[in-house]
């Protein structure tokens, strides 16, 4: 799912990187933050002074295209795997995180992810803008800001 921890050391903390200008992320880490949690998890902006304090050596531009999830001992989980390690980390959620590993569950997962992607596509401009912001979509219509 991901690159392993240092012999094989637990993972006791999880940092979820998240969109904070997308709607979706932005409802998924709320989401996250009410759920019981077996790993704790931080979830942090992606591309934040937090983030890139946290994290210098990460590449924090992808971190604001794709999902992104780092583990206590160094592992990165990306996409799908991140999606994944996120449910495995609640209480109510491991066991499906489980399956959704298996060549059974792996393309519901994988579908899941792409279609959240696309959502995401039509909700929220992407990070690196010319003007350098995030944003959403103007209610009235008019351009994002």
């Amino acid at each position: 799912m991901a690159h392993p921890s240092p012999a094989g050391a637990p993972v006791r903390r999880l940092t979820v990187l998240y969109d904070g200008g997308c709607p979706l992320c932005v409802h998924l880490r709320q989401w996250l933050g009410k759920q019981r949690q077996l790993v704790p998890l931080d979830l942090v902006p992606a591309g934040s002074r937090e983030a890139r304090q946290r994290f210098p050596g990460l590449d924090h531009a992808g971190t604001l295209t794709e999902i992104t999830v780092v583990g206590d001992g160094g592992q990165v989980y990306r996409g799908t795997s991140a999606w994944i390690v996120c449910l495995w980390a609640l209480a109510e959620h491991r066991p499906k995180a489980h399956w959704l590993t298996t060549p059974a569950g792996r393309p519901l997962a994988r579908a899941t992810v792409l279609a959240a992607a696309k959502y995401r596509s039509v909700t929220a401009r992407p990070c690196g803008s010319p003007d350098g912001a995030c944003g959403l979509p103007d209610p009235a219509g008019g351009s994002p800001g």
